[in-house]
């Protein structure tokens, strides 16, 4: 088969499945090795997003996924009768940036960062799929660990979390007084005993 044709393939399943496909589902299906699949992918990907066209390519992690261009989410709305999505609060905005950057975390570890009650910002963010649970911690009461989702990715743009810009430095007084996951943890479990 010629690259056009296994280019064809992957961008017929990427357009059909409509949720983003795994590299190694896609060298499972066209019969190929994983490299060639990521390498055939990315270059169809190229072509894709820089030619004319209401389509296009994100890459999320390990996995590829066919969608629309941003510029026109407004005719699609129109089109869909789609109600525009309200903007994340700012304080669900801190609890996403706490869980991106310190995943997997327990919402005790979010309450203790952010100094207030978060569980509804929380359930808010599950119900998003911005968050998801990531299982749960090996402690006595075993609270439940969140992490961030591959909606999350493709909502801000990034193909893995390596892609989030770096966290300010923090100078040596500041650090002195960081509170680490362990503090917090000792702390909920001995304000529940």
């Amino acid at each position: 088969m010629e690259i056009k044709q296994y280019q064809a393939i992957i961008e017929a399943v990427l357009f059909a499945s409509g949720e983003p496909v795994e590299i190694s589902r896609l060298a499972e299906v066209l019969e190929i090795d994983y490299d060639t699949v990521e390498r055939l992918t990315d270059d169809l990907m190229q072509d894709i997003n820089t030619r004319t066209g209401g389509l296009m390519i994100l890459r999320l992690a390990d996995s590829f996924q066919m969608c629309t261009k941003s510029a026109y989410a407004e005719y699609i709305r129109k089109a869909l009768d789609i109600r525009k999505n309200t903007p994340l609060s700012q304080a669900a905005m801190e609890v996403l940036a706490i869980a991106a950057y310190n995943q997997p975390v327990t919402r005790a570890f979010i309450d203790q960062v952010r100094g207030v009650d978060c569980s509804a910002v929380v359930q808010g963010l599950v119900a998003k799929n911005l968050i998801e649970e990531k299982g749960r911690l090996e402690l006595p009461g075993r609270p439940l660990l969140y992490g961030t989702t591959v909606d999350f990715l493709r909502c801000f743009g990034v193909s893995s979390l390596d892609e989030l810009p770096p966290l300010p430095q923090k100078d040596e007084e500041s650090e002195m007084q960081e509170t680490t996951l362990d503090e917090v943890i000792e702390d909920s479990i001995a304000s529940s005993v």
